[in-house]
């Protein structure tokens, strides 16, 4: 029986418990809930089978083996330390975008062990991409436990801390560049005369279809471009106008830029 704790009911810690709670069974799992909101706390009550218990924060972490720390930042070093008094040892993931390893375990106490991820909003409809890094007190098998936390929304990589900044500016930030693609392809639909439902739905999805391609057949993105790219044709000429116009270059700047921005903004 996994005890698992969240303190912070918005949207992406509601996702992560839907989805665990559907992995392992509403039998598998219980949970405690608090956030300063109670509206949140009664709705993600709502959504989950298994056995609930609400509470302060320090109630929830005293009821729990690995609790998930999904608050904003500037309020992690306040709770933090407020969970710091609670007696025993415990699994703190915290979700935290910018709140590094240091201080969550200065601000937690020595004894705790920490692991600090970076999900993404896809993770809300069960699709995200996260990475995470472990503390120094964390181990493989706390790991191995995130993994199936995070897994249960999308998929799951361990990564050295000091790569969260770029995992920032590429998965974290990285579905905002998706959805202006998305955009901008329905735009050139319109453009052509497709109506503006149809060519966005098009557009949509064929941006999942292409992501599932590598996803399932394990190739590289080149060797799928090529295998659509006949000589002469219509893709190649498509292909030219994006190399004119620098779209890879853009994407490439544009992960360096965010995750640049993440480093400069983290604590």
């Amino acid at each position: 029986m996994l005890k698992l704790g969240l303190i912070g009911c918005g949207k992406m810690g509601g996702a992560l418990l839907r989805g665990v709670e559907q992995a392992l069974g509403k039998n598998s799992l219980n949970v405690a809930l608090s956030d300063v909101v109670p509206e949140a706390v009664n709705g993600l009550r709502k959504c989950l089978a298994c056995k609930t218990i609400t509470g302060t924060p320090a109630e929830v972490a005293a009821a729990s083996d690995v609790v998930i720390l999904a608050v904003k930042p500037g309020d992690m070093k306040t709770l933090c330390e407020t969970l710091a008094a609670v007696k025993g040892t415990r699994l703190y993931l915290s979700i935290a975008a910018g709140v590094n390893l240091a201080h969550l375990e200065l601000w937690l106490g020595a004894r705790q062990r920490v692991i600090r991820s970076m999900p993404n909003t896809p993770a809300l409809v069960g699709i995200g991409a996260a990475a995470f890094a472990r503390g120094g007190k964390a181990t493989a098998k706390d790991a191995a436990l995130v993994t199936k936390i995070l897994g249960a929304v999308g998929t799951a990589d361990e990564v050295p801390e000091k790569l969260l900044d770029a995992v920032t500016g590429l998965s974290g930030s990285g579905p905002a560049y998706i959805y202006t693609v998305i955009e901008a392809l329905a735009d050139g639909g319109v453009l052509m005369g497709l109506p503006r439902a149809t060519a966005l739905r098009l557009a949509a999805q064929t941006v999942a279809g292409a992501a599932e391609m590598v996803l399932t057949t394990g190739k590289h993105p080149a060797a799928l471009r090529d295998e659509v790219t006949s000589p002469g044709g219509t893709t190649i000429a498509g292909l030219e106008k994006l190399e004119q116009h620098g779209l890879r270059n853009a994407l490439i700047q544009a992960v360096r830029s965010a995750a640049e921005k993440s480093k400069a903004l983290g604590m």
